[in-house]
């Protein structure tokens, strides 16, 4: 790895610390009311009082980002952990199951993948209705398909290793020899999937926020203060830039973290 790649790993990983000190403690960093409003103070730019300025309302902009981090990074890590799981199972059977189910599993699964994840999760919350919980819902559908291919390609590379038919022939049980031998392994790639996949389900749940299918005033969420800050783009920018700027180097963190994982996974392979 180049001195630059490891600057920008270091860099993403502090990122990514912040946004989770900020999502478990946000008081730590913003003591400020994310949802108090002060209408005397409204659409004030950015200055000591308040570093992102101020909103519509005269809500902290500061502090919504702070905030907003919860449920931003709460929807995209939820989406995530379940979609890896979801995948893990699904895909798994499917590796070791006989062909006519595999069959079935995966041309169903060849149909999902056949929409934008996006298009997919939109289509999802649009016949769930908006909220936070459907948001969620409609991304962990949309991710699925992904870690279901992995986990099956996985699971039969794996069964057929040496170490398997070994402990195989030695008299280990079908489920113990895939629960010892080939479960962790399929686990570790989709792991790797998953610290990319985090990235884009963040910027999927920002994307439907934005639409106003996720949660609503007076959250704080990055993707619903960004709808918030478009109809004043020109008299406020920094309503709407400073979460867009969140959004972004959440998910660039996330992305280039799991890019490394997986050239370093790849490497070892190799």
């Amino acid at each position: 790895m180049t001195a630059l790649r490891r600057a920008l790993l270091v860099l993403a990983l502090l990122v990514l610390a912040l946004v989770v000190l900020a999502a478990l403690a946000p008081g730590l960093l913003a003591p400020a009311d994310p949802v108090q409003t002060h209408v005397r103070d409204a659409l004030l730019p950015p200055g000591p009082g308040h570093p992102f300025g101020t909103d519509q309302s005269g809500r902290d902009v500061y502090a919504r980002v702070v905030h907003g981090a919860g449920r931003s990074l709460g929807i995209g890590l939820l989406a995530t952990v379940l979609a890896l799981v979801t995948g893990l199972l699904v895909g798994s059977a499917a590796g070791i199951a006989p062909r006519v189910v595999d069959v079935a599993l995966m041309r169903t699964n060849d149909v999902l993948m056949a929409f934008p994840e996006f298009l997919l999760a939109l289509v999802v919350v649009a016949i769930l209705g908006p909220g936070t919980a459907n948001v969620a819902i409609g991304v962990t559908l949309a991710a699925i398909p992904v870690y279901v291919r992995l986990a099956r390609a996985q699971t039969q590379v794996l069964r057929r290793a040496e170490h398997v038919e070994a402990a195989r022939i030695l008299g280990v049980g079908a489920f113990t020899a895939f629960r010892r031998h080939v479960a962790p392994g399929v686990l570790g790639s989709l792991s790797v999937l998953a610290t990319i996949g985090l990235g884009s389900s963040i910027l999927a749940a920002a994307g439907l926020s934005f639409l106003g299918l996720g949660p609503t005033e007076p959250a704080p969420e990055w993707g619903l203060m960004l709808a918030g800050g478009r109809n004043v783009l020109g008299q406020a920018w920094w309503i709407a830039v400073f979460p867009g700027v969140a959004i972004m180097l959440a998910v660039l963190s996330a992305t280039f973290l799991g890019r490394a994982l997986r050239a370093r996974a790849e490497g070892r392979r190799g």
